[in-house]
């Protein structure tokens, strides 16, 4: 009998682990090839790892709520194959674990290879230096070390944590602990961080001001008086993700919204001519949203500016334009899948790939990779029945754009026989946008830009 090594597979460029939320299948279970054995979550999503090989579960090489590093064996599969199938399967693990611990020195040696003023810096140089990478052996994953960045966490702190993941290994979660409990005042490596930062000492006077400014912050959280009948509802994974991420925006970035108001009749009533023959034709419904989002994409290419991203100082120009559509769960909770160059899709390949996304995210299979790369965000607060709405920006994008409800209202229109009343379709858009790189004008114009290609709509335009 030929063992088999599971090992946790590549979710996205930019996931490198996981964290066990469910195995499915227990040791001495039968599986079937492509059948799940275990459910993980990451940071983006939550999905299944289904196995390569039929046989039977002899071994699971981690508990519910570990997390693993990308390419780590997590259980041992029995086979009825040879042992050459074992050898392959052994090349297989070889190709694909997780890499060694890191030598200190040979790392030491990378950063300062990586540190020659000709290289150019993707994150802000004080945080990425106060985060360090390991110390004395110990090793951090990627994603610990970017949230340690991007909080402001020196090397210090990450020593003195102590982890909760496998022999003592500091994981997501114990960072987020700490990050919770630093703001709420518990938590006092304050003065520790603030010397790290002024010992490295590359970092531009303005840089260094903000760094000390974002460590020495504290937030104190409002005290919450309890009655009697009152239900404490503890918040899900996911739920904490997406409250931790929203703070973030707000802290990130000064939130400025605009606001017009679009004509969108000729729009419903061509979506209305159609939608019945292109239904049959392509089995698909068509919804406002591609329209939408052709709208946006169009606009997008006409002011670029609105493509962006900040780091630090720099402002990260995006070349593709790769669209973000918020969507609500059936959990409640929400979820951003994004549809890549958007720019290059006709309208009826939005209309799949919006209905592709949305199906996947209410059965709950979306991939890590559908969550991730959005430049530009899109949600729809009029399927609520909202008229409009001032969305909080999907970090690291710098703006979102809400529609609401389309409503019949009497509106004035002019015509060469003078302005007469009727009734029209309207809607209300609103454009949330990071006022560090997006000023006034370039947000107002965008956003009219966007109503503008709404308005313009042909109606008699073939499909």
């Amino acid at each position: 009998m030929a063992r088999y090594e599971l090992v946790l597979p590549k979710m996205g460029e930019s996931v490198a682990e996981a964290t066990i939320i469910k195995w499915t299948k227990q040791p001495g279970d039968s599986i079937d090839i492509d059948e799940s054995v275990l459910e993980i979550a990451t940071d983006k999503v939550d999905s299944d790892v289904p196995s390569p090989v039929a046989g039977k579960l002899v071994e699971t090489l981690y508990n519910v709520d570990d997390v693993v590093q990308v390419g780590a064996t997590i259980a041992i599969i029995e086979t009825g194959g040879s042992s050459d199938s074992s050898e392959r399967t052994q090349a297989l693990k070889d190709n694909t674990k997780a890499p060694e611990v890191p030598d200190p020195a040979r790392l030491h040696a990378e950063e300062q290879e990586q540190a020659k003023p000709s290289q150019i810096p993707l994150r802000d140089e004080a945080p990425a230096q106060v985060a360090g990478t390991a110390t004395a052996g110990r090793f951090y994953s990627p994603l610990v070390k970017s949230m340690a960045a991007e909080e402001g966490i020196s090397l210090s702190e990450l020593d003195a944590l102590q982890g909760s993941g496998s022999e003592g290994r500091v994981t997501k979660q114990d960072v987020l602990d700490y990050i919770s409990n630093k703001r709420s005042g518990s938590a006092s490596s304050g003065s520790a961080a603030q010397t790290t930062i002024g010992a490295t000492n590359p970092v531009q006077p303005e840089s260094q001001a903000a760094a000390r400014i974002k460590v020495s912050e504290t937030k104190v959280q409002p005290v919450v008086s309890l009655s009697a009948g009152d239900e404490i509802i503890e918040m899900d994974r996911m739920r904490k993700l997406i409250a931790e991420h929203m703070v973030m925006s707000k802290h990130t970035s000064p939130h400025v919204t605009s606001f017009v108001e679009a004509d969108v009749t000729n729009l419903v009533q061509w979506r209305d001519k159609v939608k019945s023959g292109f239904e049959k034709r392509e089995g698909e419904k068509i919804t406002f949203t591609p329209i939408f989002m052709e709208a946006v994409a169009k606009a997008i290419k006409d002011l670029p500016m609105i493509n962006v991203s900040v780091n630090g100082t720099q402002i990260i120009k995006k070349r593709d334009i790769n669209i973000g559509m918020a969507a609500a769960l059936p959990s409640g909770n929400l979820i951003v899948p994004v549809i890549k160059n958007a720019d290059q899709l006709n309208l009826v390949g939005l209309t799949k790939a919006v209905n592709d996304l949305a199906k996947r995210a209410r059965n709950s299979q979306l991939k890590p990779d559908d969550t991730t790369g959005g430049t530009f965000t899109l949600t729809n607060v009029g399927t609520f029945g909202n008229v409009m709405g001032t969305p909080i920006i999907n970090q690291p994008q710098a703006a979102i754009l809400a529609v609401g409800a389309i409503k019949k209202k009497p509106a004035v229109i002019e015509t060469e026989y003078g302005d007469v009343i009727a009734i029209r379709h309207m809607m209300f858009l609103s454009l949330s946008y990071d006022h560090r790189v997006v000023d006034g004008s370039l947000g107002g114009s965008f956003i009219r830009k966007v109503a503008d290609y709404l308005e313009a709509w042909d109606i008699n335009r073939e499909i």
